[in-house]
Protein backbone atom coordinates (compact mmCIF):
# COMPACT_ATOMS: atom_id res chain seq x y z
CA UNK A 1 0.00 0.00 0.00
CA UNK A 2 2.89 2.44 0.63
CA UNK A 3 4.52 1.65 -2.19
CA UNK A 4 1.59 2.39 -5.02
CA UNK A 5 0.87 5.65 -2.96
CA UNK A 6 4.24 6.71 -2.27
CA UNK A 7 7.06 5.41 -4.92
CA UNK A 8 5.40 3.15 -7.45
CA UNK A 9 9.05 2.74 -9.09
CA UNK A 10 10.53 2.23 -5.68
CA UNK A 11 11.94 -1.60 -6.57
CA UNK A 12 13.45 -0.61 -9.72
CA UNK A 13 14.89 2.95 -9.40
CA UNK A 14 18.17 3.71 -7.30
CA UNK A 15 17.17 6.34 -5.13
CA UNK A 16 16.19 8.82 -7.37
CA UNK A 17 13.06 8.42 -9.51
CA UNK A 18 14.36 9.80 -12.83
CA UNK A 19 11.05 9.73 -14.55
CA UNK A 20 9.38 11.11 -11.55
CA UNK A 21 11.56 14.31 -11.18
CA UNK A 22 11.32 15.24 -14.54
CA UNK A 23 7.89 14.31 -15.21
CA UNK A 24 7.64 16.95 -11.67
CA UNK A 25 9.79 19.20 -14.09
CA UNK A 26 7.63 19.22 -16.70
CA UNK A 27 4.66 19.81 -15.35
CA UNK A 28 6.14 23.06 -13.62
CA UNK A 29 6.49 24.35 -16.69
CA UNK A 30 3.44 23.20 -18.38
CA UNK A 31 1.69 24.80 -15.27
CA UNK A 32 4.44 27.74 -13.96
CA UNK A 33 1.38 29.22 -11.33
CA UNK A 34 1.03 25.44 -10.05
CA UNK A 35 3.08 24.53 -6.54
CA UNK A 36 5.84 22.15 -7.89
CA UNK A 37 4.76 18.36 -6.74
CA UNK A 38 7.25 15.98 -4.80
CA UNK A 39 9.10 13.15 -6.60
CA UNK A 40 10.92 12.09 -3.69
CA UNK A 41 11.01 8.62 -3.30
CA UNK A 42 11.01 6.49 -0.17
CA UNK A 43 14.66 6.33 0.03
CA UNK A 44 14.84 10.15 -0.29
CA UNK A 45 11.96 10.43 2.39
CA UNK A 46 14.50 8.54 4.79
CA UNK A 47 17.77 10.32 4.13
CA UNK A 48 15.32 13.53 4.96
CA UNK A 49 14.75 12.22 8.23
CA UNK A 50 18.05 11.26 8.68
CA UNK A 51 19.23 14.75 7.60
CA UNK A 52 16.54 16.12 10.08
CA UNK A 53 17.81 14.23 12.91
CA UNK A 54 21.38 15.64 12.33
CA UNK A 55 20.60 18.96 11.50
CA UNK A 56 17.66 21.52 12.99
CA UNK A 57 13.98 20.91 11.61
CA UNK A 58 13.86 24.31 9.42
CA UNK A 59 17.40 23.41 7.73
CA UNK A 60 16.33 19.63 6.83
CA UNK A 61 13.14 20.32 5.52
CA UNK A 62 13.81 23.73 3.84
CA UNK A 63 12.99 23.59 0.02
CA UNK A 64 15.50 24.84 -1.55
CA UNK A 65 17.57 23.04 -4.45
CA UNK A 66 21.18 22.08 -2.09
CA UNK A 67 18.91 20.45 0.68
CA UNK A 68 16.84 18.46 -2.45
CA UNK A 69 21.14 17.87 -3.20
CA UNK A 70 22.00 16.64 -0.29
CA UNK A 71 19.10 14.58 0.01
CA UNK A 72 19.45 12.94 -2.97
CA UNK A 73 22.83 12.27 -2.70
CA UNK A 74 22.35 10.63 0.90
CA UNK A 75 19.55 8.72 -1.22
CA UNK A 76 22.21 7.09 -3.46
CA UNK A 77 24.42 6.78 -0.53
CA UNK A 78 21.75 4.65 1.38
CA UNK A 79 20.95 2.61 -1.72
CA UNK A 80 24.62 1.70 -1.83
CA UNK A 81 24.74 -0.14 1.38
CA UNK A 82 21.31 -0.95 2.36
CA UNK A 83 18.67 -3.37 0.38
CA UNK A 84 15.72 -2.33 -0.37
CA UNK A 85 13.91 -4.56 1.87
CA UNK A 86 15.49 -2.98 4.46
CA UNK A 87 15.01 1.02 3.71
CA UNK A 88 11.54 0.24 3.38
CA UNK A 89 11.84 -1.17 6.67
CA UNK A 90 13.75 2.36 8.17
CA UNK A 91 10.63 4.24 6.41
CA UNK A 92 7.61 2.21 7.74
CA UNK A 93 8.93 2.26 11.43
CA UNK A 94 9.52 5.83 11.29
CA UNK A 95 7.28 7.75 9.41
CA UNK A 96 4.73 10.06 10.58
CA UNK A 97 1.33 8.94 10.01
CA UNK A 98 -0.64 11.69 12.82
CA UNK A 99 -1.74 11.87 15.94
CA UNK A 100 2.16 11.44 17.51
CA UNK A 101 2.20 8.12 15.62
CA UNK A 102 5.53 7.24 14.00
CA UNK A 103 5.88 4.24 12.52
CA UNK A 104 3.03 1.71 11.36
CA UNK A 105 2.90 -0.36 14.64
CA UNK A 106 2.10 2.40 16.53
CA UNK A 107 -0.26 3.89 13.87
CA UNK A 108 -2.07 0.66 13.67
CA UNK A 109 -2.37 0.49 17.65
CA UNK A 110 -3.57 4.49 17.90
CA UNK A 111 -6.13 4.40 15.47
CA UNK A 112 -7.59 0.29 15.28
CA UNK A 113 -6.47 -1.09 18.22
CA UNK A 114 -4.24 -3.94 16.13
CA UNK A 115 -0.98 -4.89 15.79
CA UNK A 116 0.21 -4.15 12.14
CA UNK A 117 0.06 -8.20 11.41
CA UNK A 118 -3.65 -8.06 12.02
CA UNK A 119 -4.70 -4.83 9.82
CA UNK A 120 -7.32 -5.49 6.78
CA UNK A 121 -6.54 -4.14 3.56
CA UNK A 122 -9.13 -1.41 3.91
CA UNK A 123 -7.20 0.06 7.14
CA UNK A 124 -3.22 -0.70 5.47
CA UNK A 125 -4.87 1.41 2.57
CA UNK A 126 -6.09 4.18 5.12
CA UNK A 127 -2.33 4.14 6.76
CA UNK A 128 -0.95 4.23 3.07
CA UNK A 129 -2.35 7.28 3.07
CA UNK A 130 -1.52 9.05 5.80
CA UNK A 131 2.62 10.24 4.81
CA UNK A 132 1.05 12.77 2.50
CA UNK A 133 -0.76 15.03 4.53
CA UNK A 134 -1.72 13.34 8.17
CA UNK A 135 -4.03 15.93 10.23
CA UNK A 136 -5.68 16.18 6.76
CA UNK A 137 -6.56 12.83 6.27
CA UNK A 138 -6.72 11.40 9.80
CA UNK A 139 -10.04 9.31 10.09
CA UNK A 140 -10.05 10.97 13.29
CA UNK A 141 -10.62 14.22 12.08
CA UNK A 142 -11.37 14.37 8.91
CA UNK A 143 -13.13 11.03 7.95
CA UNK A 144 -14.45 11.53 4.87
CA UNK A 145 -10.76 13.10 3.30
CA UNK A 146 -9.45 9.89 4.55
CA UNK A 147 -12.06 7.65 2.70
CA UNK A 148 -11.63 9.46 -0.51
CA UNK A 149 -7.68 9.22 0.12
CA UNK A 150 -8.26 5.40 1.17
CA UNK A 151 -10.00 5.21 -2.46
CA UNK A 152 -6.79 6.53 -4.12
CA UNK A 153 -4.63 4.29 -2.73
CA UNK A 154 -6.57 1.54 -3.17
CA UNK A 155 -7.39 2.64 -6.90
CA UNK A 156 -3.12 2.58 -7.14
CA UNK A 157 -2.27 -0.58 -5.77
CA UNK A 158 -5.12 -2.45 -8.37
CA UNK A 159 -3.43 -0.36 -10.88
CA UNK A 160 0.12 -1.71 -9.63
CA UNK A 161 -1.43 -5.24 -9.52
CA UNK A 162 -1.27 -5.45 -6.07
CA UNK A 163 -4.77 -6.44 -5.28
CA UNK A 164 -7.57 -7.95 -7.37
CA UNK A 165 -10.39 -6.11 -8.83
CA UNK A 166 -12.34 -8.03 -5.96
CA UNK A 167 -9.99 -7.01 -3.28
CA UNK A 168 -10.51 -3.17 -4.16
CA UNK A 169 -14.10 -3.36 -4.59
CA UNK A 170 -14.34 -5.19 -1.24
CA UNK A 171 -12.07 -2.81 0.83
CA UNK A 172 -13.48 0.21 -0.60
CA UNK A 173 -17.44 -1.18 1.27
CA UNK A 174 -15.64 -1.26 4.59
CA UNK A 175 -16.67 1.32 7.41
CA UNK A 176 -13.36 1.95 9.59
CA UNK A 177 -13.76 1.96 12.84
CA UNK A 178 -10.95 4.00 14.70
Amino acid sequence: AFISAEDKRFFSHGGIDVLGVAQAIFDKIRRPDSKLRGASTITQQVAKSLLATHESYASATERSLTRKVREAFLALQLESVLTKKQILYVYLNQIFLGHKAYGVQAAAEHYFRKNVWELELAEMATLAGLPQRPSDYSPYLRPESARARRRYVLRRMLADSYITQEQHDAANEVTLKV
